[in-house]
């Protein structure tokens, strides 16, 4: 059975988290995924604590759970593109080239010879793309982030949180997954089927913070209709209305989802308080929270769960990771996925969450160890053998084995 982007080859630039699990998505479905790693360390994230200290030997460093994670089923080559004869190397890729995916600064990119202006002029087919915190241009181009500054720029993280409080991080990384990983994936795929009419490929600009910002549809939509900023705690789906809120139970702690009348009014009824049903829409923090809040204390997670078995009101057990990872729901969509990593032995990770009945995600292979395809590779780009192994007895080329200490300060 073919998957749906077989034949799909993607030069993957990119290290960390946006760039990894956007090529991940692209892999999961046949896409050829190429990871370019420099001729040191790599893709930092091989030496993601606490399993690797930051000066681990790269040629062991795929035992990284973070590194496994965002690489199954990816090659990997090194190449100095610093060099002139490493970025001629790479530019032998090229012609068989569909992606080039890139995460460095802007301007960092054209500095190393490998910007879309001057790989598009060898292929024209090109479709490149660039995942950076703020976008290409504008005023905080040049600026580093991460996930937490590109929330705090779009107004989400002034809305999290109870009132009074401090803003709330989540613990999913909202603005480098959602608004970088998932845009970056669909704007390859939307300039991918634009490529086969036109035959031309382009530059997908893609901003975390764009991104993340763009997951405020609905808090937006309600300011630019209304003119009101909406403050913590008082965004309606953000822990501003009782009926849609997390309650301590009697052991641990249950999501109360009751948006729709009839659900919040099957809550009221189930448990015999028909007398909380006009409060449905009050704040938290007052009288008609602290009595719907002395409800929820009187059953445990368990309970509650039977309890919306029975009368269908969206009140669910907040699980713990360990219990989701062990959860029939998660489980039974094939969400945890296992594989034999070489050395390792098998690993479990998060599955693909796109579900399709006659091309589903590829069953997950070993991520690669650092430059474990280097000399593979280079070959089937046309390079001989000995052109091969002058790149590496240069340093511009390498596999895998030691190459450089880990440095975060680069």
């Amino acid at each position: 059975m073919s998957l749906p982007l077989e034949g799909i080859r993607v030069l993957d630039l990119t290290r960390l988290l946006p760039g990894g699990f956007c090529s991940q998505m692209l892999v999961d479905f046949g896409a050829e995924v190429i990871k370019v790693e420099d001729t040191g360390p790599g893709d930092y994230i091989r030496y993601a604590p606490p399993l690797y200290e930051s000066d681990a030997d790269p040629a062991e460093a795929t035992a990284s759970g973070l590194y496994l994670s965002l690489n199954r089923g990816k090659r990997s080559i090194r190449l100095d593109l610093k060099s002139e004869a490493g970025r001629e190397a790479f530019y032998r890729l090229l012609p068989t080239a569909d992606v080039v995916l890139e995460g460095f600064r802007p301007g960092v990119a054209a500095k190393l010879g490998v910007d879309y202006e001057t790989l598009s002029r060898k292929n024209e087919g090109l479709v490149y793309c660039s995942i950076s915190g703020y976008g290409q241009d504008g005023p905080s181009r040049d600026r580093a982030g991460h996930d937490i500054n590109y929330l705090g720029s779009t107004g989400m993280l002034a809305m999290t949180g109870q009132a009074g409080g401090p803003p709330v991080q989540p613990a999913g990384q909202i603005g480098d997954l959602g608004g970088g990983a998932m845009n970056a994936a669909f704007g390859i795929l939307a300039a991918l089927i634009e490529k086969g009419r036109s035959g031309k490929g382009q530059m997908v600009d893609i901003s975390m913070t764009d991104g993340a910002f763009a997951w405020l549809a609905m808090a937006a939509g309600a300011y630019f209709a209304g003119g009101e900023v909406p403050r913590r705690g008082e965004v309606m789906l953000g822990g501003g209305i009782v009926c849609y809120l997390t309650y301590e139970a009697a052991d641990g702690w249950v999501s109360c989802g009751a948006l729709e009348p009839k659900f919040w009014c099957a809550f009221c009824e189930g448990t015999g308080h028909e007398d909380l049903i006009e409060i449905q829409f009050e704040r938290p923090g007052g009288e008609a929270w602290e009595k719907v809040a002395a409800v929820f204390r009187e059953r445990t997670r368990d309970e509650w769960k039977s309890f919306n078995d029975q009368y269908d009101c969206c009140i669910e057990p907040i699980l713990e990771l360990d219990e989701a990872v062990e959860s029939d729901l998660l489980r039974e969509r094939g969400m945890i996925v296992e594989w034999e990593q070489p050395g390792i032995g098998p690993v479990r990770q998060i599955g693909s969450p796109i579900k399709m009945s006659r091309t589903p995600a590829a069953e997950p292979g070993p991520a690669p160890a650092i430059g474990a395809d280097t000399r593979e590779v280079l070959a089937s780009a046309g390079l001989s053998a000995e052109e091969i192994e002058g790149l590496f007895e240069s340093g511009v080329a390498a596999g895998p084995g030691s190459g450089g200490e880990m440095e975060f300060r680069a």
